[in-house]
């Protein structure tokens, strides 16, 4: 077992959509935890020297040994919004090759698309940290380590750069598997029928539904993360803090089950054994 503490440092915020739903498509409070997952699997695919295709092979292999991912603000707060974008359509219809001046209508257009700026609250750039654990770091023909995560260069689209400031790895000796079942976590969690929500200490907590990134198992046409977003399938509720006081975020849980808590120092996360 062994984690990973990421700080990352946001030039403005970022860009990352729920699928499937209308052209003004809203965004996220907070990057999604399969977000950062494939950021580190286009870091270890550059590393290993695999195209596109294969690195994509890579994400589930990284869901498969996941024990537990959450993120917290640590000065920022997450403002989401729409504005204007203009698409252009590249594309060969009926032998014609797209945009095309005879048929400006199918060319181009203009929706207006989700965004989150992270303003801070400290005059500094605004930053997030993720915590995230394996059961082990061993995967089939390659490992993960603390300097795979500096390589991570954005956080959803090409325009939402992010820039890592700090990396802890944490080994087993130091991660502790939190015996008692009522604790308070300060990482984003999440949700199931096997946790009782107790108490909100510090911070705002709001509900947010991603893709589970625990249950990524493939990237074909007929099973893949976006497919099962658009169907409603393999999704998880997450509880994310919105810091709106100078304290970090906390939440009081009640777990059972196949459930756990892990501290190292002041960071508890909620995970499964």
């Amino acid at each position: 077992m062994k984690g990973f503490i990421v700080d990352v440092e946001f030039v403005w915020g970022f860009q990352s959509r729920a699928a499937g739903l209308s052209k003004t498509n809203p965004s996220f409070y907070y990057p999604p935890p399969t977000t950062f997952i494939g950021a580190l699997a286009e870091v270890i695919a550059k590393k290993n020297n695999l195209g596109e295709a294969k690195g994509r092979d890579i994400i589930p292999l990284i869901s498969s040994k996941l024990l537990a991912i959450g993120v917290r603000p640590l000065n920022c707060l997450p403002i989401k919004y729409e504005d204007i974008n203009k698409i252009i359509a590249v594309k060969l219809t009926s032998g014609v090759y797209y945009p095309s001046p005879s048929d400006l209508a199918r060319s181009f257009d203009s929706p207006a698309r989700g965004k989150t700026i992270l303003s801070s609250l400290d005059n500094e750039a605004p930053k997030l940290r993720f915590f995230i654990i394996f059961k082990d770091t061993n995967f089939n023909g390659f490992s993960v380590n603390s300097n795979d995560f500096w390589g991570i260069h954005r956080l959803g689209s090409k325009e939402s750069i992010v820039n890592v400031t700090n990396v802890i790895e944490v080994g087993e000796d130091d991660l502790e598997l939190i015996s008692e079942s009522r604790g308070s976590v300060n990482y984003s969690f999440p949700f199931s029928e096997n946790i009782r929500l107790l108490k909100e200490l510090t911070a705002k907590w709001v509900f947010e539904v991603y893709i589970d990134p625990f249950k990524i198992e493939a990237y074909n046409e007929s099973d893949n993360p976006v497919t099962n977003y658009i169907a409603g399938k393999k999704l998880l509720p997450y509880l994310v803090p919105l810091r709106v006081t100078s304290s970090d975020p906390e939440y009081v849980i009640e777990i059972s089950k196949n459930l756990a808590m892990y501290r190292y120092k002041d960071e508890v996360i909620l995970g499964w054994r």
